[in-house]
């Protein structure tokens, strides 16, 4: 029997928007800037999900040192581009409204920095819907998705684990929640696919938004 999950925490980026342009062009942003040819486009796809310093050393192969002035030149543009470069996922709304009106507490647990995610959440309107916004810290203090989901949980008293479930888009999501005790969602929309989902152990996949409401609300 599917369990009852009370508490629903949302990854942001490939979950409820599809921010790849703003991300992209930020990421060719800061190569120009190095001087750093840019990778093959499949590359860049992979920088899609993951905390930046992460990507740009397993991705581009920088050092600590030059990954760290990448996400410092990349956030200089992100910074002014981050909400209009930026679209809600089609049904999102609409989903987020069914799951609110069941009773369920709604929190965003993002690995993209705090100052951007509010930014964004209250951009599209959809503060209404979370009781909480919880992102990654600029000084690199809070930079994987365990410490951010941790971090959600904490700060907004989640104690039942059992009744807890992360949606979210790549395996950082899915390897997160299960790093702190709590079940995964795992959706087909966003940048991952049904085989890195379920590699990483999504208990839940989700093919379209409406299936997240469908499957938690069943």
């Amino acid at each position: 029997m599917k369990k009852k999950y009370d508490t629903i925490l949302f990854d942001l980026d490939g979950t409820l928007t599809d921010s790849s342009s703003g991300i992209i062009n930020s990421i060719k942003y800061a190569l120009t800037e190095l001087g750093r040819e840019f990778p093959d486009e499949e590359i860049f796809q992979k920088f899609l999900g993951p905390p930046l310093i992460y990507s740009f050393r397993n991705f581009c192969g920088f050092n600590d040192e030059l990954a760290n002035q990448a996400v410092k030149l990349y956030r200089q543009r992100y910074d002014k581009y981050c909400d209009v470069e930026n679209a809600l996922y089609d049904g999102i709304c609409d989903t987020l409204e069914r799951l609110r009106s069941a009773g369920k507490r709604l929190i965003v647990a993002t690995s993209k920095p705090d100052i951007y995610a509010k930014r964004i959440v209250s951009h599209f309107g959809l503060d209404i819907y979370f009781d909480a916004v919880c992102g990654a810290t600029l000084d690199e203090s809070r930079n994987t998705k365990t410490l951010v989901i941790r971090y959600a949980l904490e700060s907004c008293n989640v104690t039942d684990l059992e009744h807890t479930l992360m949606v979210g888009d790549r395996k950082h999501d899915i390897e997160g929640a299960a790093a702190v005790g709590i079940d995964s969602m795992g959706v087909l929309y966003g940048y991952g696919d049904l085989t890195e989902l379920k590699s990483a152990g999504a208990v839940y996949i989700a093919a379209t938004v409406s299936d997240i409401a469908d499957i938690i609300l069943l």
